[in-house]
């Protein structure tokens, strides 16, 4: 009985396609080129009509424009010895607390809102950004960590009948604990994208911020996966170019 549930479970999730273009956009919506098979936007904007929808949640750390939010949640994000937030300077976010078997539940239960919200929007999948963010906790955060709470996330996809993403941390083979595809920032620039393309094959998205690195992207991955270079702020009206 519990097979033939986790198999109905597995059948109302719609696989990431292949052989398509991907417009990663999270700082507005625009109208997708027509060659474009696969959209990423941000939960809180409506879906492509017509393509196949990524949701994209902050799984790890917060969103800048959310401070009100957390702070009715102070409990459950990282501090260091003096009760500092722990923040990821480069993105202006701070890392969630996810060393706890209870604080992992409370966030999950939090963000399984958020992917509840994706699903019913249309959305067909959802990728959980810095799931490597415990590489920028000093220590703080584990690596197990960071896996087990990303285990309960990918559940809450599921239960949604969501695909569920993996975002970066070149190296780790998310399809173990059931993520159905990869979500690679910079992986031509820093030469990791084999190493997705050996967990997910040609489920793996890839998004670039520099031209060299697009370029090398595209010599050894166009003919597989979907690659597309972006501004780093992801704007509507930013450069967007395919392979």
């Amino acid at each position: 009985m519990i097979h033939a549930l986790v198999g109905l479970l597995a059948a109302a999730v719609v696989t990431l396609p292949t052989g398509t273009d991907v417009d990663y956009l999270l700082g507005g919506t625009a109208e997708p080129a027509p060659n474009v098979g696969i959209v990423v936007r941000d939960r809180t904007e409506p879906p492509a009509a017509g393509r196949y929808n990524v949701c994209y949640v902050n799984g790890f750390q917060t969103q800048p424009d959310e401070r009100r939010f957390w702070r009715r949640h102070p409990g459950l994000l990282l501090r260091d010895a003096q009760g500092r937030p722990v923040v990821d300077e480069a993105w202006g976010e701070v890392l969630l607390d996810v060393r706890t078997r209870a604080q992992r539940k409370a966030l999950a239960r939090i963000e399984g809102r958020w992917v509840r919200g994706c699903a019913r929007q249309g959305y067909a999948a959802v990728e959980f950004d810095n799931l490597d963010s415990f590489t920028r906790s000093h220590g703080l955060l584990k690596r197990r960590h960071a896996i087990a709470f990303a285990r309960l996330l990918v559940r809450r996809a599921h239960a949604a009948d969501l695909a569920a993403g993996q975002k970066n941390l070149a190296g780790f083979d998310g399809s173990r604990i059931g993520f159905d595809f990869a979500v690679a920032e910079e992986c031509g620039r820093y030469r990791e994208c084999q190493r997705y393309v050996a967990s997910y094959g040609r489920r793996v998205l890839v998004i670039e911020y520099r031209k060299r690195d697009f370029r090398r992207a595209c010599r050894k991955h166009a003919d597989e996966l979907a690659i597309v270079l972006r501004d780093r702020d992801l704007t509507p009206e930013g450069v967007r170019r395919w392979c």
